[in-house]
C-alpha cells in the first residue's frame, strides 16, 4: 500500500486548525451563543437643550368645536416611540451658529486654494483625500492683517457699487450649504416592486425580480438614493415687510436676525428646506465631535412629524385643547398663557407685539415652552386634508418630496402651534395649517426632535424595565 503523505498532511492540518478553533471558543464561551463580547457599554446622553418625550398612545385630532368646519383633523388614536424635542424654538443666535459655520467653511475653502494649511490632505493612514477635508484647527480672522488673506476673502463681501454708506458686509447670497440626505422611501420602493410574472421568495417576502433588476444603476449601487442639494441658508429678513401690506415693519427687517437684542427670540424667515438643512448640519456637527472622542453616533436631528408635535404639545394631557390643559387661554388671575392675537387685534395685551423671547410663558407638563403661540412651527409632513384617514396609526407620518416642477399644492407643509399674529383657535394643539416649503414667514419658526435609541429611559441589562 502506497503512503499518501500529501493527503495525510493536509488532513492533519485541517484537524489541527479545527482543534485550535474549538479550543479557543471553549475557553471563552464554552460553545454557547453569547453574542459579541467586550463591546463598550453605551448610555444615551440627553442632547443639550432637549427634553425626553416618552412613548405613548393618544387620541390625535379635534377635541373641541371645529370652528372653520373644515374636517381636516378628525380624531384618531395613534402610537409613537420615544424621542427628544428642543425645549424651545430654535433661536436667532442658535441659527446664526449654522450661518457662521457655512460662512467660515466657504472662507476656508477659498483660503485652501492658495494655502494648503486650510485643508487636511491625507487621512490617518497617509492616503490622499479627494476632495480634502477642511482644517478647522487652522485659525483666521475676518479682519486679518495678512494682505493675502484679506484679498482672498474680499470675494465674500458685497461689491462696492452695492454697498450702503460703504458698509463692508458679507454677501449673504453666497452663503450656500451643500448637504446630503438618503431617500429611504425611494430605496424601499425600488428594492421591492409590485409582484410581476417573475416572482421569487427572498427573506420571507415575495420580490418582483424584474423590478429589482431594473432598479436605477443596478441593485448594488445605492448612490441613486443619496440626494445632494445646495441651499442658501440666510433667513429671508424681508419677510417682515412682504408678509403685511400697509404695515411698517422695516426696523424688524433691519435688526431682527443679527442684533444682540433679539438673540433669544425665535428665528423666523426660514423656509422648510432651510430648516431641514439646519437639522442635517446639526447632526453632522454633533456626530463629528462624537467621532473624535471614539464614541458611537446618535440618531439624526430632524423636524418633528405632526403626530409627534401634537403628542409633545399635549404634555401628557389627553383630550385637552391647549398645552397647559383646560379650555381657557387665560389663567385664574386673568393673565394670558401664550403670545397670540387677543381681543380682535390688541396685540400687546398678552405681553408681546411681535414674537417675544423664547421661554417667556410657563411650559407644559413635559417642560416644553411655546408649544402654543409666539411662532408657528414647521413639521416634516406634507399637508393633505385627508391624511388622518389614510396615514398609519403607528408613528403616523405622511411625507412627499416636492420637486421644483411640481404643482404648488404639492409643496404645502404642515405647520403647528399658532403664532403671535393668529387668533386663539390656532393655539389649540389639534389645529392644522400649512405654508409652502419654499417660503419663509415672519411668524414661522421650527424646533428639532431626535428619536430615542431604545424603548424608554431606564432600559438596560440591569434595569427592572427589561422584560424577559
Amino acid at each position: 500500500m502506497k503512503y499518501n503523505t500529501r493527503f495525510d498532511m493536509k488532513h492533519l492540518f485541517v484537524i489541527f486548525t479545527m482543534g485550535l478553533f474549538l479550543a479557543s471558543c471553549s475557553n471563552s464561551d464554552r460553545g454557547n451563543l453569547v453574542g459579541v463580547q467586550d463591546r463598550d457599554p453605551w448610555y444615551q446622553p440627553d442632547p443639550f437643550g432637549m427634553l425626553f418625550i416618552p412613548m405613548g398612545s393618544y387620541v390625535m385630532g379635534q377635541n373641541d368645536q371645529d370652528v372653520p368646519y373644515n374636517q381636516i383633523q378628525t380624531a384618531k388614536t395613534v402610537s409613537l416611540q420615544a424621542f427628544y424635542m428642543d425645549e424651545t424654538e430654535i433661536t436667532n443666535n442658535e441659527y446664526r451658529q449654522f450661518v457662521n459655520w457655512v460662512r467660515d467653511s466657504i472662507a476656508r475653502r477659498m483660503l485652501g486654494e492658495a494655502n494648503e494649511e486650510y485643508f487636511i490632505m491625507t487621512n490617518e493612514y497617509g492616503e490622499d483625500l479627494d476632495p480634502p477635508y477642511l482644517n478647522w484647527k487652522e485659525r483666521f480672522r475676518w479682519d486679518d492683517d495678512d494682505e493675502e488673506v484679506r484679498e482672498t476673502l474680499s470675494e465674500m463681501y458685497i461689491e462696492e457699487h452695492e454697498q450702503f454708506y460703504r458698509r463692508k458686509e458679507i454677501d449673504t447670497r453666497k452663503l450656500n450649504f451643500e448637504y446630503m440626505w438618503v431617500d429611504f422611501r425611494a430605496a424601499a420602493k425600488k428594492q421591492f416592486g409590485e409582484p410581476g410574472p417573475d416572482v421569487k421568495a427572498y427573506d420571507g417576502r415575495e420580490v418582483d425580480m424584474a423590478a429589482w433588476a431594473n432598479r436605477p444603476q443596478g441593485y448594488e449601487d445605492r448612490s441613486v438614493f443619496i440626494k445632494k442639494e445646495v441651499i442658501n441658508v440666510y433667513p429671508d429678513t424681508l419677510c417682515w415687510v412682504h408678509d403685511f401690506t400697509y404695515s411698517y415693519n422695516e426696523p424688524m427687517t433691519q435688526n431682527y436676525f443679527w442684533h444682540p437684542a433679539y438673540d433669544n427670540y425665535p428665528v423666523v424667515g426660514v423656509n422648510w428646506k432651510q430648516a431641514r438643512a439646519f437639522s442635517i448640519w446639526r447632526t453632522m456637527y454633533l456626530n463629528a465631535y462624537l467621532t473624535t472622542l471614539g464614541q458611537a453616533i446618535v440618531n439624526d436631528f430632524r423636524l418633528p412629524t405632526e403626530s409627534e408635535w401634537e403628542w409633545a404639545a399635549r404634555g401628557g394631557l389627553d383630550l385637552s385643547p391647549y398645552p397647559w390643559g383646560g379650555p381657557y387661554i387665560r389663567n385664574s388671575n386673568g393673565c394670558f398663557l401664550g403670545n397670540y392675537k387677543p381681543l380682535r387685534g390688541n396685540y400687546p395685551d398678552d405681553g408681546g407685539l411681535h414674537s417675544i423671547v423664547v421661554g417667556h410663558y410657563a411650559p407644559n407638563d413635559y417642560g416644553l415652552y411655546d408649544m402654543a403661540g409666539n411662532v408657528s412651527e414647521w413639521t416634516s409632513n406634507a399637508f393633505d386634508e385627508s391624511a388622518y384617514q389614510f396615514a398609519h396609526d403607528l408613528n403616523m407620518n405622511y411625507q412627499y418630496e416636492a420637486k421644483k416642477t411640481d404643482a404648488e399644492i404639492l409643496k404645502r407643509k404642515v405647520i403647528r402651534g399658532g403664532s403671535w399674529k393668529d387668533i386663539g383657535y390656532y393655539m389649540q394643539v389639534s389645529s392644522r395649517s400649512y405654508e409652502y416649503q419654499d417660503t419663509g414667514k415672519s411668524y414661522l419658526g421650527f424646533r428639532n426632535v431626535q428619536t430615542y435609541l431604545g424603548r424608554m429611559k431606564g432600559d438596560g441589562p440591569n434595569s427592572s424595565n427589561v422584560y424577559r
